[in-house]
């Protein structure tokens, strides 16, 4: 029985330093000075010279709808151009983040496809999109839901 005490004590002193060490490390969040500062830059790399992409100083058409801040860089080796793009609205962050990327309507899915649609209407001539509709139909549970996630696809994934 009191080896129980002993090792109940000694447990409750030890979460007692564990909490009080995690409460140590809990820093203030530092105010963001400049909104867009924690917006990342989305790019592409497109096998194009800079003046292929903006004629005239112009964007690319699935750009120049949105409202977008552009840079474009040479791309290393001389392998073409790498186009960035980012949102000039807030982003939304936290729960509404999440809530935004779920609607479909977050900016950054619309710079993402923007870009992507960029590049291949640059390099190709022609927007290119997968076959509608799909091949297959897939009744079960599992199947409804790669449909939804193939479905979302355009809007997500790596640039």
């Amino acid at each position: 029985m009191k080896r129980v005490v002993i090792g109940a004590a000694t447990l409750a002193g030890a979460g007692v330093a564990m909490a009080r060490w995690l409460a140590s490390r809990h820093r203030p969040p530092t105010p963001v000075k400049d909104p867009q500062e924690h917006t990342r830059w989305l790019g592409v790399t497109i096998n194009r010279q800079p003046e292929d992409i903006s004629r005239q100083g112009r964007l690319p058409q699935p750009l120049a709808g949105l409202d977008v801040e552009v840079r474009m860089n040479k791309a290393p080796g001389d392998r073409g151009t790498e186009l960035y793009a980012r949102p000039r609205e807030p982003m939304p962050i936290g729960a509404a983040a999440v809530m935004a990327r779920l609607r479909g309507d977050d900016p950054r899915q619309m710079v993402r496809k923007a870009l992507r649609e960029a590049k291949c209407i640059i390099e190709t001539g022609e927007l290119l999109e997968p076959d509608r509709p799909f091949a297959t139909t897939r009744p079960t549970i599992p199947g409804r839901v790669l449909d939804v996630a193939i479905g979302r696809a355009p809007g997500e994934g790596r640039l």
